[in-house]
């Protein structure tokens, strides 16, 4: 198979990257990387999608991605999955010998893990400019789920049409399911069992605790919806992403002390990235415009959330505005500084590393540290909202009308011009409602 072959399978077949942004995969599968990693870090707390994905199908993923390796001519095939994820790295030990270029690289357990740029250091001692794509250091950066994708649109010619989703926190069973794309949030909490508080107790946090957002549970699951956390309304981690940015602002004008904490547990600082949070904090607290290093070097934070989740002792939310800020900048049309080149990585990079339990305790979170198994059967809905956008990209376009009666599988919105991946039907059904924004499905 040629590059061009699978680049149009994954294309064709809608697979986006299913850890983070939606990045769609077809533009990964490039000669210019003599290495690829397979991402098994798990980067949010409490989420267990991928080690558990990884574990059951350790053959079926394994040798997809040494065939991803073959086809791009990359010289290695990196596993990097953490060391503490002990029945996953012994699934995979099962298997990896079979393929010469595949190898596993233990990761430690701390957080962020999972961001490409610390992910690819700790694979390859590679550094990825300030601003730069893995690709440009050789480099191309797969997630387990994306991989499982690629092996089900190559054995079994299905596209992606739904996704797997942990449901932890204040749930009475707390498990892992697959469900079809565009099943209601509140849809797939029933199937652990329920909320425990009542619905006015409760907030629906998605995507995870660090980075994740406050969801509705009418919200559709996306390519890139990888787990629901239940949290009560007054939890720290709520409180906090509610606030108001200017009441952030105000604290900190009065009570950012400089410590320079943030900057010194910062993952992309330590790795030579030019963005320090204590400096911006004090531009921003003191109206100083004239120090435009500390707000256009924003743009190279990953927004993890270290910073305001748990590196400031005083509680402050450098994260949370700058990301304010950042999206100011984009609006006033100014974009990240070009060639910047790394500083050396910080010697005790190794002594700053956040570890998960540590990072879990701050939050308060220890106590939904439990098992959530693996159901990788399909579960069945009565109606699905597809969304046209779930990737980086422009939109799908709509190709269905309403009345149009539609098989799974099926292409519902097709592929835009320039970057972008189809959306297809996740059930048999009926369109019974079409906007600018998505297509909606009954069930037969």
């Amino acid at each position: 198979m040629t590059v061009e072959e699978l680049s149009q399978i994954v294309r064709e077949n809608g697979i986006v990257g299913a850890g983070g942004a939606g990045f769609p995969t077809y533009v990964k599968i490039d000669k210019r990387a003599n290495t690829i990693l397979l991402n098994c870090a798990e980067c949010e707390p409490l989420l267990r999608l991928h080690r558990q994905l990884l574990k059951e199908c350790a053959r079926e993923i394994v040798s997809t991605f040494a065939m991803i390796a073959d086809v791009v001519e990359a010289e290695e095939a990196i596993i990097g999955v953490k060391e503490k994820y002990r029945s996953t790295v012994e699934a995979l030990r099962q298997c990896v010998h079979e393929y010469p270029k595949v190898r596993i690289q233990l990761l430690p357990g701390a957080y962020p893990m999972g961001d490409e740029v610390v992910l690819i250091y700790e694979a390859t001692g590679r550094v990825i400019s300030p601003g730069g794509l893995p690709i440009e250091a050789g480099v191309a950066v797969f997630n387990v789920e994306t991989v499982y994708n690629i092996y089900r649109a190559l054995e079994k010619s299905r596209p992606v049409v739904d996704k797997v989703v942990t449901v932890v926190g204040e749930v009475r069973h707390p498990v892992t399911v697959r469900v079809p794309l565009g099943t209601s949030m509140k849809e797939v909490v029933d199937m652990a069992g329920g909320e425990k508080l009542s619905s006015e107790e409760l907030v629906y946090l998605v995507g995870g605790p660090m980075m994740g957002h406050i969801g509705d549970p009418g919200e559709p699951v996306t390519k890139t919806t990888n787990a629901i956390l239940l949290l009560p309304k007054d939890h720290p981690i709520i409180l906090r992403k509610l606030a108001p940015a200017s009441v952030g602002m105000k604290r900190a004008a009065s009570s950012c002390c400089q410590c320079e904490t943030c900057t010194d547990l910062c993952p992309r600082y330590n790795l030579g990235h030019p963005i320090e949070p204590h400096r911006f904090m004090r531009a921003m607290s003191n109206h100083d415009y004239g120090d435009l290093d500390a707000f256009l070097n924003l743009f190279f934070c990953s927004g993890c959330g270290l910073c305001e989740m748990f590196s400031c002792p005083q509680g402050l939310s450098p994260r949370s505005l700058i990301n304010d800020c950042k999206d100011g900048l984009r609006k006033a049309g100014i974009k990240a500084p070009k060639g910047v080149k790394p500083a050396p990585v910080g010697e005790a990079r190794d002594y700053r590393r956040v570890p998960e339990n540590r990072l879990e305790a701050r939050l308060g979170l220890t106590k939904y540290e439990t098992d959530a198994p693996l159901d990788n059967r399909v579960r069945a809905v009565k109606r699905v909202r597809e969304l046209f956008s779930q990737h980086i990209g422009a939109p799908a376009v709509c190709a269905v009308r309403k009345g149009d009666r539609v098989t799974r599988g099926q292409v519902v919105a097709a592929a835009p011009q320039g970057l972008g991946v189809p959306v297809h039907a996740s059930i048999c059904g009926i369109v019974t409602e079409v906007t600018d924004r998505y297509v909606e499905i009954a069930a037969d």
